[in-house]
Formats: C-alpha cells, sequence, structure tokens
C-alpha cells in the first residue's frame, strides 16, 4: 500500500511539475533554459555504449565473444523494423513524436489506469525517460530521481533528435540475463537478427524490459507472453496491422532458442589476447615508450595501454586471426592424451613456415582460459636447441666451412669456463654434421668462441626473441645458457628461418583487428629480414634433418613428408626438454618440464614422444 501511495504521489507530483515547467517555458522563452546546467553532461560525445567484440578463426566463424557484463550489439536506426518501432510506441510512449521529453497527458493517463486498477499498472515515463534513466541515472524509485529524469529528458530532446533518442533506447533497453539492447536480444533468446523478427517475437521482446526480473522469459515465459499481447493488441488499435495479423500474431507460438557465448579454443584465444596488446604497443608508439621509460612510468604507460586494449575490445572490434581450428583440436588433444597422469608439463606451438602465421599453440595440460600460458610465457632454459641459432647458423654464414668440414670437438677452457659433453664424453676431431647431430657441446662452445660471441648473438637478436639481456653474450649461451630463457613459441619463431631461405618473418596469430562496421583498425605489417643467406638456410635443412636420421631425434623417423629435421634441447639437471622441427609445411616446437623445476630425467625422451605424436595426428 505504501508503495502505491508513493507511486500515486510521485506521478501527480510529475504531472504538476510538468505542466508548471510548460508554462513558465512558454512565458520566459527568453531566460535560460531550467536544464540548460546539464548541457555539458548531457551531449551526444558522452553517450558511449559497450558494444560486443569477437574473434575469428581463419574460416571466419567465431571463435569468441568478447564482452563482459553486458552483452549488447549495436544496431543502426536504419536496421530497426519498423514494426519493433510501431510496436513499442504503440504500448510505450504514443506520444513520442510531439511530446518534448516528458507527456502530461502520459502521466495522466498512468495516474488514471493505476487509480482504476488499485495497483501501478503504468510508470508514465516516456522513451526519453528512460533512456535518460538507463544512460545517466539511477533507477531508484525516489521524488529527487523523478523530477530530474524530466530536467534531463528535456534536456535530450534539445540535443538529440527523435531517431537518436529511440536508437538509443533499442540499444540500452535491458532483456535479462545480461542482454543489452534488442540486437543482442534477438540473437539470445531467438537466435535470428533482428529484422527477422516476426511482429509475435518483436512483442515478446519488447515486454521484458518492463521489469526484466519479473518478466525473464528463460524463469517467466508465461508472464511474458501475457504482456506480449498487450503489445499486439495495442499495435493493432493504433492502426499498424489489421485484426487478422493481430489474431495470426497472438495465435503464434514463440520458441526460445537460447544461445550461449561463444568461448572455444582457451589456448589459442588467450594467446590472441597478448598479441592484441602487442599489436597495439606496436602501432600506437607505446613499445618506444616503455623503452626510453623509468620503472615508475613504464607502469603507467602499461596501465594506459591496457586501458587502450580495453576500450577497443568494449568498443566493438573484430579480430581476424589465422586459427585452424581442426589443427588446433588435434594438438590440445594430443599433448592433454600424452601428458595425463605425468604431473609435468608441456607446451606446443605449430607454424606454417609459408604463411608465417600461427596455427595452434597450447598452453599446457588441460588449459583453462587465462591461465598461465606456458606456450609463450614460461621462460625457459633452450638447452642445446639454441645451438643452431646462435652457433651453427652463423658459423656457416660467417665461414667457408660446411656440413663435411672437420672441427676439434676435443675438450676446451676459456676464462675458467669448461664445458663437458653429455655423459662425459670426450671427442676429438669430428664433423660439423656429427658435432651437430650428436650435439657436442665442446664443439658448439670453441664454434662460438671461433666467429666470436658477439657475431652470434648479432644473427640471434634478428630472430625475436624478448628476454635476450647484455649478459647473455657469453660462451655458456652456445648451449642455451640464457640468463632469462625462452619459451615455446620464440623458439618456433626463430627455428622457421631456415625454412624461408634465411628470411625472418615472425608468425602472428591476427590478420587484421577492424571495427565491427568492417574499418580496419590495425594489422602487422612485419617485413622479413634476411637473417641467413638461402645457402645457410639450405645447409641447415640438412643438419637438422640429420638429426632426425641417425642424431639425437631419430626416433622421430615417421612418415610425415618429405621433409623432417630439428634440433633437440635438454637444460641442466634434465628440468627442460626441447624439440623444435619442421616438415614440409609446418615448423613446430614442444617444451615439456615441471612449473618449478625438477629433473625429468627418467623419461628423456618426453619431448620427442610429444612432438610425434602429435604431428604423427594431425589432420
Amino acid at each position: 500500500m505504501r508503495l502505491f501511495t508513493g507511486t500515486m504521489f510521485t506521478l501527480l507530483l510529475s504531472s504538476l511539475f510538468a505542466f508548471l515547467f510548460m508554462q513558465v517555458s512558454k512565458e520566459f522563452t527568453h531566460i535560460e533554459h531550467v536544464a540548460s546546467s546539464l548541457e555539458e553532461r548531457i551531449s551526444l560525445d558522452d553517450v558511449r555504449l559497450h558494444n560486443n567484440s569477437y574473434m575469428l578463426d581463419a574460416n571466419g566463424d567465431v571463435i569468441s565473444d568478447v564482452y563482459a557484463a553486458e552483452n549488447r550489439i549495436l544496431i543502426a536506426f536504419e536496421a530497426i523494423p519498423e514494426t519493433l518501432i510501431n510496436l513499442l510506441l504503440a504500448t510505450e510512449d504514443r506520444n513520442y513524436f510531439d511530446h518534448p521529453g516528458f507527456d502530461v497527458t502520459g502521466i495522466s493517463r498512468a495516474l488514471f489506469v493505476n487509480l482504476q486498477s488499485d495497483g501501478i499498472e503504468q510508470g508514465g515515463s516516456t522513451i526519453t525517460q528512460q533512456v535518460a534513466r538507463n544512460l545517466y541515472l539511477t533507477h531508484d524509485q525516489t521524488y529527487d530521481r523523478k523530477i530530474t529524469e524530466l530536467l534531463y529528458a528535456y534536456q535530450m530532446e534539445q540535443e538529440f533528435d527523435k531517431e537518436d533518442i529511440l536508437t538509443l533506447y533499442f540499444n540500452t533497453i535491458y532483456f535479462a540475463n545480461g542482454v543489452y539492447g534488442i540486437e543482442a536480444a534477438s540473437r539470445y533468446y531467438f537466435d535470428k537478427t533482428a529484422e527477422e523478427l516476426s511482429i509475435a517475437e518483436g512483442a515478446f521482446l519488447l515486454a521484458i524490459p518492463n521489469n526484466p526480473s519479473y518478466y525473464n522469459p528463460l524463469q517467466y515465459k508465461e508472464r511474458t507472453e501475457t504482456r506480449q499481447k498487450r503489445f499486439i493488441s495495442n499495435l493493432h488499435t493504433e492502426g499498424h496491422i489489421d485484426e487478422a495479423t493481430a489474431n495470426a500474431a497472438m495465435e503464434e507460438s514463440v520458441t526460445l532458442v537460447p544461445s550461449q557465448k561463444t568461448d572455444e579454443f582457451p589456448d589459442y584465444v588467450t594467446y590472441v589476447y597478448d598479441e592484441l596488446k602487442e599489436l597495439i604497443a606496436y602501432a600506437e608508439g607505446f613499445n618506444r615508450r616503455i623503452r626510453s621509460a623509468g620503472q615508475e612510468e613504464r607502469a603507467r604507460i602499461q596501465e594506459q595501454l591496457n586501458s587502450r586494449v580495453d576500450d577497443l575490445l568494449r568498443e566493438g572490434a573484430v579480430i581476424e586471426t589465422a586459427l585452424d581450428p581442426e589443427l588446433q583440436r588435434s594438438v590440445v588433444t594430443s599433448m592433454n592424451n600424452r601428458l595425463r597422469g605425468r604431473g609435468y608439463q608441456g607446451a606446443f606451438a605449430l607454424i606454417n613456415h609459408h604463411t608465417k602465421e600461427l596455427k595452434a599453440i597450447t598452453g599446457g595440460y588441460n588449459y583453462s582460459k587465462f591461465d598461465f600460458h606456458r606456450g609463450h610465457r614460461a621462460y625457459r632454459q633452450p638447452g642445446s636447441a639454441f645451438k643452431p641459432l646462435l652457433v651453427y647458423g652463423p658459423l656457416l654464414e660467417e665461414t667457408r666451412l660446411t656440413p663435411s668440414s672437420v672441427i676439434d670437438a676435443g675438450p676446451i677452457e676459456r676464462n675458467g669456463y669448461s664445458p663437458i659433453n653429455f655423459a662425459g664424453a670426450v671427442y676429438g676431431n669430428d664433423s660439423v654434421r656429427n658435432a651437430f647431430m650428436k650435439s657436442y657441446n665442446t664443439a658448439a662452445v670453441r664454434m662460438l668462441d671461433m666467429i666470436g660471441v658477439e657475431t652470434g648473438f648479432e644473427y640471434v637478436e634478428q630472430l625475436g626473441f624478448s628476454e635476450l639481456v647484455p649478459e647473455d653474450c657469453r660462451l655458456p649461451s652456445a648451449l642455451g645458457g640464457l640468463t632469462r630463457g625462452t619459451n615455446v613459441l620464440e623458439m618456433t619463431r626463430a627455428f622457421s628461418v631456415f625454412q624461408t631461405d634465411g628470411a625472418y618473418t615472425p608468425a602472428r596469430a591476427i590478420r587484421s583487428v577492424t571495427s565491427v562496421d568492417g574499418e580496419l583498425l590495425y594489422e602487422w605489417d612485419d617485413n622479413a629480414r634476411q637473417v641467413f643467406s638461402p645457402d645457410t638456410a639450405r645447409q641447415m635443412r640438412s643438419l637438422m634433418e640429420s638429426v632426425v636420421t641417425d642424431g639425437t631425434a631419430n626416433r622421430l623417423q615417421y612418415n610425415l613428408g618429405n621433409y623432417v629435421g630439428g634440433k633437440t634441447g635438454t637444460s641442466n639437471d634434465f628440468h627442460d626438454l626441447w624439440f623444435v622441427g619442421s616438415t614440409d609445411t609446418y615448423t613446430a616446437g614442444v617444451w615439456a618440464g615441471y612449473d618449478s623445476p625438477a629433473s625429468l630425467e627418467a623419461t628423456p625422451s618426453v619431448h620427442l614422444d610429444l612432438w610425434g605424436y602429435v604431428m604423427r595426428n594431425l589432420p
């Protein structure tokens, strides 16, 4: 009873205020408008509605709907069916095109209806008032808020035209279950666009916003259907449809087809978020600012970058990726099958080195979205897998040596550093090929010393390693002894250089970022960098092939095409096991290890088993 009495009083007060406001405005048109103080707060530029973003796979199919609390798909006025507009106005605001934001007649009618029914059947708010409430005010049932709503509505009518306000209404109104706006509601409840809605379906949806909790169609469909019939009846009463059409709409059975948020391929999608941030940082100069900033300033710039990415995704963007869904499913399934019950972790990256695209990546066993991603965030020691990049490639490029040349693989000591070979083996003179395929440590250190550590790093620094530091420029790096290490994606990208005639282009996941209207916003403009000569790349392919045929990866002699080659890597105490290799089409890298480093000596070939199993099962 108190709620009813309060509502009646509010309607009376609103009606009186509206009447007085109109009279005063007529008498004092030369005086500043009553609501002029709101001009700066109610500006078209201030209206920023969240819009859904999307990630697409290489086939153009949605793999991830990107939104948080508000599922909204913005729609232009031209795309709103006339029937929906007529349905709305026939019930919610018959005098919409004639009133200045509030409707004295409507308020009076609501008061009369509510008194007759001894309940709250109508609220008297115009479409403009509802938009003002949704955009600028709260939904508190207070007298102050109602009066403020009238002022805002009046001022909105001064700044926006009627079509703009209707568009705002159809994009802001809440349809329960986290759905905002008519387009998102159409797709969520009926799996169709707003333009495809029937009269019955449109009336059904428009029945919800009056009280989304009470008319939630997933819980109280019969309530929604009761109010739906009122919309159809009013549409007929206002002359927009004939009786036969109204009866047909009344009798039409509305079938809900509630959709779920698309959110597939968590390993790949999580990586795309990070690459998107990297792309924006590159395109808008954040990287340059971060590199030249101090620690505190760097943190502030990083926050600005995060905000920029969040703003983009809230504004509505389409991120087209290179993801091959069949390859991704296959790689994830294979890795999970092999890692199940093992205790240790693993990560895999698959690149098409012809297109320079990342086709698949895993973040770890049974990976969940936004968990720690081992595919590109786990920086670990690469062991001997680093030798082709720092030692052998530069050696063949800088000298006249060839794979058949003889080198000294015997013990070496430089400034107190004396590397040892696996199991303490001692070798003498041997060919470059044998030293490579059997992974002699002493030979690798001697060859890096021969060409100069600085020279070796001049090549490696062109291959996209993000965590190299000046302290890495030393002989132990020949064996993968890096200060901060590297990750699976970086290693796989780097190895692809030998399959592209020595020209390095980082493989990317993102092809383009556009607005939802198709305007190009961002894309990578990577240029190929000639790191090694085609002849050196050819010789390196031959060396890596011998690793599989006769060397440390000879258990990978599977029929994977005309070519299979790569390099193994094992860090100290068997903490990290690597294999990075190539087939005719793909360059792929795998890492296995514990998150908290521990020995894998009991399973010393797990990296080869993982790589071989994944590659054999690719579609």
